[in-house]
């Protein structure tokens, strides 16, 4: 499916008309450059820009692009200007490769994100939801080629495919006026928090006291429907990637589609509570191209592709140099800057919650780092 949307990921980015405002060159930027193996669109607008977020002010069709649908590693961009009504402005072109091999770049790096568009989901709530109550000869788990007993999946035939998930980690808001430690309110085969997992794949600041922004579901499998009776459905599973359990959930329908093409943006808004929530694969810091779930979705006007800046909040210190008395110090406090940490791009949204990639950063982008906009210098 990736493949299939790796040309329309870079039409959409070789497409667009230049704004009005050329965008800021990088100082020492080359004048031509061959597209290698490996490189995404945002890497190789990040050799000619300050600010490769800002690429659809450079980068647009041009009738010197032999296939502006696709850049292949071979390619070779070129800088030049043209004059025009409103002064010189930069433009990038191609000279195709004499040779073309293999896909086209991608906009980002697709395999570091392919599992959170195809197996992972956010929703609000789970307890309606329909969920495995037994498995094919009394297992505790079942594979590929068993049979799963579904209750309350209403709706469906025998011969229609099913998804069962697996509730995983709750998102939750952290609580009023309170920093939290960190650690992961994983959620047992029930999705309740009966127990804490520190090797858990997700690492949070989330609070068990603070507003819940939404449950993340993991793909287990995929199953057809092979008979109803009832209140009971016997499922087939056909598909990994993973095993299933009792407790697991169903979802009417195969794989939904989702969107991997990403036109960079600003946020039009950022409420207050816009932080990183957690990361990917680690309980404490990210890094580049690593996954990190924000507190913000599309009811807070995030889509796909916007970009934000993170950064660490500031401490409200005390001052012990100038003070000698504890109190005294505690009373007279120095409020320190935020400290940026680097930038994330957006690539799937829901309701309340969002994934992102790190896309660069000078230091580990972090749980609790605050998100403004792209070029925030404080």
């Amino acid at each position: 499916m990736l493949q299939r949307l790796h040309a329309v990921a870079a039409a959409a980015l070789l497409t667009v008309a230049t704004y009005a405002a050329a965008a800021e060159l990088r100082e020492g930027h080359p004048t031509s450059y061959t597209v290698q193996r490996g490189d995404t669109l945002w890497s190789i607008a990040a050799k000619f820009l300050d600010k490769p977020w800002r690429w659809p002010e450079i980068w647009q069709a041009n009738p010197q692009i032999e296939n502006p649908h696709r850049l292949f590693p071979g390619d070779v961009i070129s800088l030049a200007y043209l004059d025009g009504s409103g002064g010189q402005r930069p433009v990038l072109t191609t000279t195709p490769a004499a040779a073309r091999g293999g896909d086209a770049i991608t906009t980002v790096p697709l395999a570091d994100i392919e599992a959170f568009l195809e197996d992972r989901m956010v929703v609000e709530d789970i307890d309606d939801l329909p969920h495995v109550v037994a498995l094919e000869g009394d297992r505790l788990r079942a594979s590929e080629g068993q049979i799963a007993y579904i209750r309350g999946l209403s709706g469906v035939s025998v011969g229609d495919t099913i998804r069962l998930v697996r509730p995983a980690f709750v998102f939750r808001l952290p609580a009023a006026n309170r920093r939290n430690n960190i650690i992961p309110d994983s959620l047992d085969h029930r999705g309740d928090t009966t127990y804490r997992d520190w090797p858990n794949t997700w690492g949070s600041v989330a609070s068990r006291e603070g507003e819940t922004l939404g449950i993340e579901l993991t793909r287990q499998a995929l199953a057809r429907v092979t008979q109803v009776q009832g209140d009971v459905t016997l499922a087939l599973l056909v598909e990994g990637p993973g095993d299933v359990r009792a407790g697991d959930r169903a979802l009417a329908g195969g794989m939904p589609p989702y969107d991997a093409t990403f036109l960079p943006r600003p946020a039009a808004s950022i409420p207050e509570h816009a932080r990183v929530l957690a990361v990917a694969d680690t309980s404490l810091a990210a890094g580049p191209n690593s996954v990190v779930a924000l507190s913000v979705g599309s009811r807070d006007g995030v889509r796909n592709g916007t970009v934000f800046s993170a950064w660490r909040p500031g401490t409200n210190t005390p001052d012990d140099a100038a003070n000698r008395n504890w109190v005294a110090a505690q009373v007279d406090k120095v409020q320190l800057p935020d400290e940026f940490s680097g930038r994330v791009m957006v690539f799937r949204t829901f309701d309340r919650v969002s994934y992102a990639l790190v896309m660069d950063a000078i230091r580990p982008v972090q749980v609790d780092d605050r998100l403004k906009e792209p070029d925030a210098t404080q």
